[in-house]
């Protein structure tokens, strides 16, 4: 069962690889990077393979059974 978390940002968006780490999902930048990089996190239900990728609110991440919706 997926767990889902809610990540409120200050900015107008947060990148993917920050999101992560801010939510617990990974342990560490480098976590992160190798995670997104193996294909193992979606975006709203696609594979992403950019780190960097700008997350807005209404964005959707999973990876390993959790679920962070960026608000």
């Amino acid at each position: 069962m997926s767990t889902v978390q809610s990540l409120q940002i200050r900015d107008d968006h947060i990148k993917l690889g920050q999101a992560m780490k801010a939510a617990g999902m990974v342990e560490s930048g480098v976590d992160a990077k190798y995670a997104i990089l193996d294909g193992f996190v979606r975006v709203n239900g696609k594979v992403e393979l950019q780190r960097g990728k700008k997350l807005f609110p209404g964005d959707v991440v999973e990876y390993q059974g959790e679920t962070l919706k960026i608000e």
